[in-house]
């Protein structure tokens, strides 16, 4: 009996895209109850409606009229997302002759942008707390969703080694409509971060279908500089995601328990919405670029790398 087989070491079997799926479901299924919580907390209970309504008030005070128009350009963000969106959609369509990952983003960018319109209509309501507020629900926040949503159908349809890149400006950009929605009062700051979990959810479902669909395209190596550098800008996003979420649960915890800290001077509630929305942009930014990355297929031995 031959046994030099047997002691030969073995090749890693070739992994496909999305070769984990179950990483998918539960990280859109996070979202999902962040959104939820998001709602329970800012919308359902007093605490979280003063605490999102004083930022709102704050936010007045720190852009008045007379300074608005400079960051009145930010209001534009979202159909400037669309409209590149659109670009991108067009040119993997016809030049890459790829329809099925075209039909797949635009599916996502329909799905989060559909549900954000059902919840904040019909789904949720705002209750009386006794907080002097809106008498209906905005949350979650379809000028975020939009912004957000079309950065994501650029993500889904870049190559495997141009998601990391299109996270990290994807995320900023998103974070950047967010937080202009935030200060240019459309939204208070929870409707931003309960729009951009919507999106992160749909995300994760879209790029699930994608690389399950569409293997051939989803693949890079599993390790080596590809993947650091994907890890390195997973990091990236991962660090400001971290502190800023820290920074704004600190401050809604000291101005929660120190109230008289709380002034036109010393703006806690905005300082800590801003950074909300600026700490969960960045999280799930971190969490796809690391996702994906992970996810994609082995490249086909012998073969080029893509």
């Amino acid at each position: 009996m031959d046994t030099r087989n047997l002691l030969a070491p073995r090749a890693r079997a070739q992994r496909p895209a999305a070769h984990n799926p179950a990483l998918f479901l539960f990280a859109a299924l996070l979202c999902a109850a962040g959104v939820a919580a998001t709602y329970w907390f800012f919308v359902r209970t007093t605490t979280g409606q003063l605490a999102d309504e004083s930022a709102f008030k704050e936010a007045e005070l720190i852009a008045p009229a007379t300074e608005r128009p400079v960051i009145a350009f930010l209001d534009e963000l979202p159909l400037i997302s669309v409209f590149i969106a659109v670009i991108v959609v067009v040119f993997v369509t016809i030049l890459r002759h790829r329809i099925s990952p075209a039909v797949i983003a635009l599916g996502t960018f329909a799905a989060a942008n559909i549900s954000s319109q059902l919840l904040k209509r019909t789904v949720l309501d705002r209750p009386d707390r006794g907080v002097v507020t809106l008498d209906f629900n905005s949350l979650p926040s379809g000028h975020t969703t939009l912004a957000a949503s079309a950065a994501a159908a650029v993500f889904l349809l870049a190559s495997p080694r141009w998601r990391p890149l299109a996270a990290l400006f994807g995320g900023s950009y998103a974070v950047l409509a967010g937080a202009a929605t935030f200060l240019n009062l459309w939204h208070r700051p929870a409707d931003v971060v309960a729009s951009l979990l919507v999106v992160a959810a749909w995300t994760l479902v879209g790029g699930l279908v994608m690389m399950r669909t569409n293997p051939d395209w989803n693949r890079w190596p599993a390790k080596g500089a590809a993947q650091w550098s994907a890890r390195a800008v997973a990091l990236l996003c991962a660090v400001p995601g971290v502190l800023a979420t820290a920074g704004s649960l600190g401050l809604y915890s000291y101005a929660r328990w120190h109230p008289a800290a709380v002034t036109s001077a010393v703006p806690l509630y905005f300082w800590a919405g801003l950074t909300l929305i600026v700490g969960v942009g960045y999280l799930v930014s971190s969490l796809a670029c690391w996702l994906f990355s992970q996810q994609a297929g082995d490249p086909d031995r012998g073969s080029a790398r893509r």
